[in-house]
């Protein structure tokens, strides 16, 4: 099995969603011979897209990221919560994934994914709680990256939270022991 695992949060050290991602990956190692193809969007970062790029004929790095993820069985994306919604270097990511013709098409019916049968884990890292509550509607980040994945197709993703971890020790180790929690399912 191939995994691409994408990491986004940019302290590289305490990064959370980090940490997730490494524990999942980890996780799949043990029930599973896999073969990871780790990009870190912070250490190796993918410039914002240009339109000079876009229009290009030719787009090696658009060519290979798109290739990464066609060759994935599985993803693991790192994607804490920044100002309600995703890091910027996943969205320069994500911008690159989603071509017009490769990985979704135009129809009569509205677009349709081209990327199919990937499982996918997003390691969710919150500093305050918007699972739930008033706090809900400002959820921009995991609705986001659920809304991106099924429009090129996938629709099989599993989100590993742990959230608030800026709120008091306590509920930093309860988010984090539930985000435990849930990778011991894998």
């Amino acid at each position: 099995m191939k995994v691409l695992q994408l990491d986004s949060g940019i302290f590289l050290e305490q990064s959370v969603s980090r940490q997730l991602s490494q524990d999942i990956v980890t996780k799949l190692k043990e029930k599973q011979d896999i073969t990871v193809v780790h990009r870190d969007l912070v250490a190796n970062p993918v410039s914002h897209l240009t339109a000079e790029e876009l229009l290009a004929e030719e787009k090696p790095l658009i060519d290979e990221l798109v290739q990464e993820l066609f060759d994935a069985d599985t993803l693991v994306i790192g994607a804490p919560m920044y100002n309600f919604t995703i890091p910027t270097q996943l969205k320069a990511w994500i911008d690159r994934v989603l071509q017009a013709g490769v990985t979704f098409k135009y129809t009569e019916q509205g677009p349709q994914g081209l990327v199919n049968d990937k499982k996918v884990y997003i390691a969710s890292g919150r500093g305050g709680i918007y699972s739930e509550g008033d706090a809900k509607a400002l959820d921009h980040q995991e609705s986001y990256m659920k809304q991106v994945l099924s429009f090129i197709g996938i629709t099989d993703v599993t989100i590993i939270r742990a959230e608030g971890l800026n709120m008091g020790d306590e509920p930093r180790q309860q988010g984090l022991k539930e985000a435990s929690l849930d990778i011991e399912t894998i």
